[in-house]
């Protein structure tokens, strides 16, 4: 019996799986154009938001390009009944994942090829009498049977959509995922719809580079910070935590604060060969000159000291490093938050960190406890790196 509500689910919200759209925010904007889906301060606030009345809807198909190297977040979403009938497309592992909810009924399906690999991919959405079929590249991926016994009410008043995240809560997923999605849409065609849509007031709508390569971006006017709580901690006393971290890059390449610590790494003086690392309690200060664009940095931190490819930077009996590790340091890529001296005379990050690894575990900058807008935490324009090398 289960099995029969399901279906009744995705029959009364298959007509409108392919919708993208508006809601009550600031501007309007058309959705027909490119749009990134990234750049904004709320993650499961929708970028784009519309509604409509349901007697309005004419078409059951809507397809679109959609280019991403980020393996996880929201696509899209659409409901009925002010919220009690959802449906949200999102990634997960690249892979496309359908989840949808009616009353205390939820059904989660995953499916189909990874789309997260830096091309653009043609997607459509559309109902064919019992199925609910998502074409990729003019390929079937994922095709849902649709069947029921159970009479259909009928469908009146209006249906919201929402591109980039959720008008529901969270806690009504399945299957949660991590919302942020750094991604590009373009050419669209969302069903018979054709008005504007409004927009999140936190986003930063911003051009989608033209080719785009692994890694996480920053343009030299933000930061990233994370609560050294909630990253990998200390495996052994010997070895320590250690930070690797790829890529190119002037500027400030991270800092630590605690409450009377603080430490610079990675400042660059654009007309030198060298990178500096700046260092102290926060009343002094002490350079060493590292490569200019090293491939890869090593940043150790062991009890007393910190290290940096392999050459001790700082040395101090009065400080437990894992300890203040442990219970939470700001640990921020990309510049010195707060301000301080470091603060003034610190220039933010510009260039593209290809990965970052934490204990040879990968970070990924949408879980940060503070991302700016205007970093991209999947994708790093390959025609900018030119002017780094």
């Amino acid at each position: 019996m289960n099995y029969l509500k399901v279906v009744v689910v995705v029959l009364l919200l298959g007509p409108y799986l392919i919708l993208l759209g508006r809601g009550a925010s600031g501007n309007q904007i058309s959705a027909r154009g490119v749009l990134n889906l990234a750049h904004r301060q709320s993650a499961w606030t929708p970028i784009l938001q519309t509604s409509a009345n349901l007697s309005e809807i004419r078409s059951i198909r809507s397809f679109f390009e959609f280019r991403t190297l980020d393996p996880e977040g929201a696509i899209f979403y659409g409901d009925t009944k002010e919220g009690k009938d959802w449906f949200v497309l999102s990634l997960r592992d690249g892979i496309p994942e359908m989840q949808i909810g009616k009353a205390d009924i939820l059904v989660s399906i995953k499916g189909g090829r990874r789309l997260n690999d830096g091309a653009w991919h043609l997607l459509e959405l559309r109902s064919e009498g019992k199925f609910v079929v998502l074409e990729v590249n003019n390929n079937p991926e994922l095709v849902v049977g649709l069947h029921s016994e159970l009479t259909e009410d009928e469908l009146t008043g209006k249906i919201r959509l929402g591109l980039g995240g959720m008008l529901v809560d969270k806690q009504k997923l399945f299957n949660p995922f991590q919302p942020d999605m750094d991604a590009c849409v373009r050419g669209g065609h969302w069903l018979n719809l054709s008005t504007p849509w409004d927009t999140d007031p936190t986003w930063d709508p911003r051009p989608c580079f033209s080719e785009i390569k692994r890694g996480s971006y920053f343009p030299g006017t933000g930061m990233v910070t994370f609560n050294t709580s909630d990253l990998p901690g200390v495996k052994t006393e010997e070895a320590g935590i250690t930070m690797q971290i790829f890529g190119s890059w002037t500027g400030t390449l991270l800092s630590l604060q605690s409450t009377d610590f603080e430490y610079v790494l990675g400042e660059l003086d654009r007309h030198t060969d060298v990178k500096e690392v700046k260092l102290g309690l926060k009343e002094e200060s002490e350079t060493a000159a590292l490569p200019r664009e090293p491939a890869a940095l090593t940043f150790t931190i062991l009890k007393h000291s910190l290290v940096v490819n392999s050459k001790p930077d700082r040395e101090t009996e009065s400080l437990d490093f894992f300890s203040m590790w442990k219970k939470g340091m700001l640990l921020t890529f990309g510049g010195v938050p707060g301000g301080s001296e470091a603060t003034k005379r610190s220039h933010h990050l510009h260039g593209c960190l290809e990965k970052i690894l934490v204990q040879e575990q990968v970070i990924d900058l949408d879980q940060a406890l503070y991302k700016d807008t205007t970093v991209s935490s999947h994708s790093c324009p390959t025609e900018a790196m030119n002017e780094l090398t």
